[in-house]
């Protein structure tokens, strides 16, 4: 059976997104008019995107509409084709730059396209708005298939878990990266591997396995198996789907952010796939961050750059972006890891006269930046896009030459980018040369460590 993500979207035309692997998504929505659909690169709306609209204009008409600007790429007449009183299922693909849409049990889609710039989706947004609101049931885990090639096929993973069924004979490999692509630092999982006897986590690619267990038959060429992935503080477990019982667990004494799966099978064995990105609590509301006064207005962006100010000093190699409530802005550097296993990303927010570096936790809608021994949460901040994400090991007042000016203190002293591995996260703060340490935000507090590493350019 599918999984099935339950949303309920107001009449505010927001998006609401989750992260998406195969070349599909398939849903039913109960909505009178104006049920919108967006493919991105991440989970918020940025350029490139794609949007269908199914059932707008009064429920007249769907279009095909790229980068939220006219003329439609694609239009035409649908009418009556949502009901505010039934649940009406379709489906959209995407394939070679093909953006279709269909009704559920038809094979001929009713709208498509074809970008000419064709650009990789890992994420599907849904809302509705025009006088509608919507009920939807987004359907999970769309079934693929691997070859005997050995190649990894990746896809963007929900913070700290990954769920999944396996149809193979032997020889089911999951790898857990920081980007679609065999890259290290890497954990690689093999399931059934070596004719369906055993089973073992890998570091980097690197032998002796970190752990190995005898699993034999685990794997069955003519059923599903389900297993399921998390990563907490550096623990990677690995458990029977069915049961629960953990199958093999390995902690990593130097955690990175994991961002994308990949799958993949091999030594004779060709595997069918359903991916489950939201298993769980995913689906249920995120917690709230802590209360905080809201950030001051951030400094003005210079002119001809809506936005975005640069980064002091450092050219072309990065710019400071704005941002509100949680959103990502693409191409944005990843700092670190939270406990839970998401990605933090580096940013930094006014609090006090200050301009201070800290981290983004985009589940929790706010940024996060240490001063006078607390953390502050801030909905309201800035992050670094396209920057260095070269971080140099120091200690106390040593701040190495090319080291990323990250704001200022109250008193106009310069503060650096900095980040420190403790208790299973990396998190990003601030360096302060006169203090000799690294602040971060952690807990509620704001904690200073004499070992730490900075961002340099």
């Amino acid at each position: 059976m599918a999984n099935i993500l339950d949303v309920a979207t107001e009449d505010n035309l927001q998006y609401h997104f989750f992260p998406i692997a195969s070349g599909s998504v398939q849903f039913k929505i109960r909505s009178p008019n104006d049920a919108h659909i967006a493919l991105t690169m991440g989970p918020q709306e940025s350029d490139p995107m794609v949007e269908i609209f199914i059932g707008g204009w009064g429920n007249t008409k769907s279009v095909i509409r790229r980068n939220r600007t006219k003329p439609e790429k694609a239009e035409i007449d649908t009418p009556n084709i949502l009901n505010g009183g039934e649940f009406r299922g379709f489906w959209v693909r995407w394939d070679g730059g093909i953006i279709s849409a269909g009704r559920e049990g038809e094979a001929i889609p009713f709208i498509s396209w074809q970008d000419p710039e064709p650009f990789p989706i890992g994420f599907v947004g849904v809302c509705t708005g025009w006088g509608a609101s919507g009920t939807w049931k987004i359907e999970d885990g769309a079934e693929f298939n691997t070859p005997d090639k050995l190649e990894y096929k990746f896809g963007p993973v929900a913070a700290g878990s990954l769920e999944f069924e396996y149809r193979g004979p032997h020889n089911c490999h999951v790898c857990l990266t920081s980007a679609p692509a065999e890259i290290d630092p890497m954990y690689e999982v093999i399931l059934g591997g070596w004719e369906n006897t055993q089973s073992v986590i890998r570091h980097c690619r690197q032998k002796p396995d970190k752990v190995t267990v005898p699993t034999p038959s685990l794997m069955n060429a003519n059923e599903f198996r389900k297993f399921i992935f998390e990563w907490r503080c550096g623990r990677l477990t690995v458990r029977d789907g069915g049961t629960g019982a953990i199958l093999m667990e390995w902690v990593d004494p130097t955690p990175f952010p994991v961002l994308h799966f990949g799958v993949r099978t091999g030594y004779g064995a060709r595997g069918n796939w359903r991916i489950s990105h939201f298993y769980k609590g995913n689906a249920q509301p995120l917690p709230p961050p802590p209360s905080a006064p809201s950030a001051a207005a951030l400094y003005s962006p210079p002119p001809g750059y809506p936005g975005v100010a640069p980064v002091p000093g450092s050219g072309a190699s990065g710019v400071w972006v704005d941002a509100t409530s949680g959103l990502v802005p693409p191409g944005a550097v990843v700092g670190g890891q939270d406990c839970s296993g998401e990605a933090l990303y580096v940013a930094r927010a006014q609090h006090e006269g200050a301009l201070l570096p800290g981290k983004l936790v985009g589940s929790h809608g706010c940024a996060y930046v240490p001063w006078g021994g607390q953390e502050h949460g801030k909905p309201e901040y800035q992050v670094l896009v396209g920057g260095p994400n070269n971080w140099i090991a120091t200690s106390g007042s040593n701040i190495p030459p090319g080291a990323l000016p990250g704001g200022q203190s109250e008193d106009g002293e310069t503060l650096y980018v900095g980040r420190v591995n403790h208790e299973g996260s990396i998190t990003t703060g601030k360096v302060q040369q006169s203090h000799g340490v690294c602040y971060i935000s952690f807990g509620g507090q704001e904690l200073g460590f004499p070992d730490y590493e900075v961002l340099v350019q």
